[in-house]
């Protein structure tokens, strides 16, 4: 039937349905049609026409016109006049009663016959511009949902890369990597993934899952236990090493509520699904805390932690364990305390007590030369200090004089000594710093960046980071691989990089400026 022979009721009825079965706007599927019946006129009329089509919403009429500027004369416009779509105002009196220069008149032209070639072309002008608009309408729908878990069945597989039919409405893409090593999916079977990534295409939107991500472990959580899903219990942070071994820190605000016991549930009963999701991986559930020495201590489950020692400075603890325990400490290949650092953020040595004491002898000597060094003094004075638990040269300078002077065989004398020393060997250390540091070409923003230590500030300078923009500028994971992961986690160069940009630039993360 063509579009002439066919009721006008029935065209928008047509057009409603073809909305509904695409999920797509009724208005893109009229100005579809409207684009087609202009194409089928202007072959008709000619191409050189400015030519329009309106349907009308309420009734379906078709209304086909041809659109004239009304100029004051050929020579106002100079080269761009256009005889076919310019009129002046006289001869635009022919299709309106009052023109004026500027105005744009209407020629109403008969409504053109869609004969069988012409009906086809219409229609494959309204088949791509429907295909196009439900493209763009599944960009959308997916880009809102990174981050969310879908269903899908396998459609088929390439060289490990798995290609996922969603619910019949686009295609995903699980890359070899972002699949749980060990598992094997078939065509047909089921899947959930995690939509990492959305990207616009020609073809559709490529989605990109993964079930590797710490994300895909949260939201499975967050369907099995209701409490995490109505917020009364956060999941704080997640690590993972896929389908061997994950560690999950959760916390509630509610005292009653053991959020650990809620989240692994009845004998298991809620973390169960998740580990069989996950292809068995083994998941050990962490109770969060504000104390990062807690955090920490729970985060090294199952092994027992003998003793910890916290440095906020480089953001790294040293945790002390019986020999016995460093082994299940460390994990197979580093696993549970790689495990546990990222979990916390926090770069993590394990030793046995035996180790320790070494590193206590060894931190001693090393205090002990840096003072009789800075200070001039002998062996006894500095370790006197250190014993009475001086640890830097900024104590020894800034620390309330009487403290000073309470040490056993020290007097008032040597005390304002001690200081005047120690206060001039800091403003040496200082002065050199920023030779050294304006010698490499860095700016004082960076060199005052106290967010870091210095000695990390001059290897940045080293590296070509020479100023604070230039660190405000870098990737978290490009800090790290300047920096090395023994000195710099994942996770503390996004707050060092967050830093630098907002006193760079300004920018405040989201839940800082929405506090």
């Amino acid at each position: 039937m063509s579009f002439e022979s066919m009721p006008r009721q029935d065209l928008l009825l047509a057009i409603d349905s073809l909305a509904q079965e695409k999920m797509i706007d009724r208005e893109t599927v009229i100005e579809s049609l409207e684009i087609a019946i202009a194409k089928i006129a202007k072959h008709k009329y000619g191409e050189e026409f400015n030519i329009v089509a309106q349907i009308d919403r309420k009734n379906g009429a078709i209304h086909v016109k041809r659109l004239f500027d009304v100029i004051e004369s050929p020579e106002s416009v100079g080269e761009e006049y256009n005889a076919n779509t310019m009129l002046t105002v006289a001869e635009a009196k022919k299709y309106a009663a009052n023109p004026s220069v500027g105005d744009v008149v209407e020629d109403m032209l008969p409504e053109p016959e869609f004969g069988r070639m012409a009906f086809q072309t219409a229609r494959q002008i309204m088949t791509a511009r429907v295909r196009d608009a439900e493209k763009g309408r599944q960009y959308e729908e997916f880009k809102d949902n990174i981050g969310d878990i879908v269903n899908g069945v396998v459609k088929h597989i390439e060289f490990g890369n798995v290609f996922v039919d969603i619910n019949g409405k686009a295609e995903g893409y699980i890359k070899s990597t972002e699949l749980i090593p060990g598992e094997r999916l078939a065509v047909g079977d089921r899947v959930r993934a995690l939509i990492m990534d959305v990207v616009r295409s020609n073809s559709g939107p490529q989605i990109f899952l993964t079930r590797t991500h710490p994300g895909f472990m949260e939201k499975l959580f967050t369907q099995e236990v209701p409490e995490i899903y109505e917020g009364i219990i956060k999941i704080k942070s997640v690590s993972r090493a896929p389908g061997s071994h994950a560690k999950i820190a959760v916390e509630t605000q509610d005292p009653s509520i053991d959020a650990v016991g809620m989240t692994v549930g009845i004998k298991g009963t809620r973390i169960q699904p998740v580990i069989n999701e996950c292809h068995g991986e083994k998941i050990d559930v962490i109770l969060y805390s504000e104390d990062p020495a807690v955090f920490i201590v729970n985060a090294m489950q199952p092994a027992k932690v003998a003793k910890i020692i916290v440095d906020e400075d480089t953001h790294s603890a040293a945790v002390v364990v019986t020999e016995d325990q460093q082994s299940l400490a460390i994990g197979r290949r580093g696993q549970n305390v790689r495990l546990a650092s990222q979990l916390t953020g926090w770069n993590i040595d394990v030793m046995n007590e035996a180790e320790e004491a070494e590193r206590r002898a060894k931190e001693f000597k090393e205090k002990t030369e840096l003072f009789t060094t800075a200070l001039d003094v002998d062996e006894t004075i500095a370790q006197l200090l250190i014993t009475e638990g001086f640890r830097t040269i900024e104590e020894i300078a800034y620390v309330e004089q009487s403290e000073l002077e309470s040490i056993e065989g020290f007097n008032t004398e040597l005390a304002v000594e001690l200081q005047n020393r120690a206060k001039a060997y800091l403003a040496k250390q200082e002065q050199d710093y920023f030779d050294n540091g304006h010698k490499m070409g860095m700016t004082d923003d960076l060199l005052k960046f106290d967010f870091i230590k210095r000695p990390t500030i001059m290897k940045l300078g080293e590296n070509d980071v020479k100023s604070l923009s230039d660190l405000a500028d870098l990737a978290a994971d490009e800090l790290v691989e300047i920096l090395g992961e023994d000195n710099m986690s994942p996770r503390l160069a996004e707050r060092v990089v967050m830093k630098a940009r907002e006193l760079a630039y300004g920018i405040v993360p989201d839940s800082e400026s929405e506090e």
